[in-house]
């Protein structure tokens, strides 16, 4: 619920409660009166007037102090049974309900162990006001209707009491779902969050190693031949160190987000050329080609197409020795675009400890927005393709 929302559904909620307040203090006044018309004493009327001002306070206390609250309607309650009425208890005045509100209050606040004390003392009560009303029964009244009275009341308490119980407890219930859907969203966050990163870093560390490693090739120098080779070995512990750490901040599955985040580079199709033209050097080959007419792409498409080529480009340079030669290929047709990142499988395969997860994530990417992947092994080399929906064929 928002603020204003908030704003709007609070004060109405008060208005309601005030004006039941007033109804049933006017309800009491005009029964007093009637009262005392009959002929009760003034202090009688006195007595029950101020009971029943109590039971108000009490119920408007129970509100933000439970236990104060209900105490303050107990003690008018045990005050009404005291005082001595015209032909009936006193506690079926109107003003009396404010008693079963307080119960209501502290139930849905307190333990359910608390709350049992309260049932006792309103059932305690109970037997003591119907006690009293007997004792004082008229010669011609019978005695079954004070058992009639107190079970009527007993009902009414009990009823009270376990329906807050209910509503508490469906409250509780919320309340824990809205904390596993949060808990939830924040898994999901931390996974995307360790998606990103492994496709944006672990694509430039990839390419800066391999950078690193032609320049080590082409230089004359044998020290700097050596540096250079100390320096790519450090690039790809801290890429293994990268995934390792990344591990740690959520799941490898999970559904990919659509949209970029607020402050990054939006991910789209025409940054392709200069990604491919960023991960060529003088032992990687990276070339890039486009054959038909761009047709409209969802977003989700568009950047698990763009993912789909970095990854495939990241999965060449880090796994082959080169010399090496990628091609990414896009071809457009009116219902699909087809991305394909070939290898040419390079001088050798590289031993670089255990598979990531960019591939899975990828394969995620593609089902969302309603494609196929597929990853060959050919005799020449690794062929990634991706098959994804233009919005005219969706």
């Amino acid at each position: 619920m928002t603020a204003s929302q908030r704003r709007s559904t609070w004060p109405a909620t008060t208005v309601v409660v005030v004006v039941v307040h007033v109804v049933l203090a006017l309800l009491t006044v005009i029964i007093l009166a009637g009262v005392w018309h009959l002929g009760a004493d003034l202090w009688q009327i006195f007595a029950t007037a101020g009971a029943a001002g109590l039971l108000h306070v009490g119920a408007v206390v129970a509100h933000r102090r439970p236990w104060v609250g209900y105490a303050i309607g107990a003690l008018a309650m045990l005050v009404l049974v005291l005082t001595p009425f015209l032909g009936w208890s006193p506690n079926m005045l109107p003003s009396a309900v404010c008693f079963p509100l307080a119960l209501w209050r502290l139930t849905s606040r307190v333990s359910v162990r608390s709350s049992v004390v309260a049932l006792a003392v309103a059932a305690l009560g109970i037997v003591l006001t119907e006690l009293v009303a007997w004792a004082r029964l008229p010669s011609d009244t019978p005695g079954w209707t004070r058992l009639v009275e107190g079970g009527l009341l007993m009902l009414v308490v009990g009823g009270v009491w376990l329906a807050a119980l209910l509503v508490r407890r469906r409250h509780e219930a919320d309340r824990r779902a809205e904390s596993e859907r949060l808990a939830a969203a924040v898994a999901d966050e931390r996974a995307g969050i360790r998606r990103d990163l492994h496709d944006v870093i672990a694509h430039t560390v990839t390419v800066m190693v391999a950078r690193i490693e032609a320049a080590a090739v082409t230089t004359a120098d044998p020290a700097t031949r050596r540096e250079l080779g100390d320096i790519a070995e450090a690039g790809r512990d801290a890429h293994q160190g990268l995934r390792a750490m990344l591990a740690t901040l959520g799941p490898a599955t999970v559904a990919p987000r659509a949209d970029s985040r607020p402050g990054e580079v939006p991910i789209s199709l025409d940054a392709l050329p200069d990604l491919v033209a960023s991960a060529a050097s003088p032992l990687h080959a990276v070339t890039f080609a486009e054959v038909g007419e761009r047709r409209p792409l969802s977003l989700s498409a568009e950047v698990a197409a763009v993912r789909a080529v970095q990854e495939g480009i990241t999965n060449a340079l880090r796994h082959l020795e080169p010399p090496v030669e990628v091609t990414v290929r896009l071809r457009w047709t009116p219902a699909e675009l087809a991305v394909e990142v070939r290898d040419d499988g390079g001088k050798a395969l590289r031993d670089v400890g255990s598979q990531g997860t960019g591939l899975i994530g990828i394969e995620e990417r593609v089902r969302t927005a309603g494609g196929t992947l597929s990853i060959d092994d050919g005799d020449d080399g690794w062929v990634l393709r991706a098959r994804l929906p233009t919005k005219e064929g969706a």
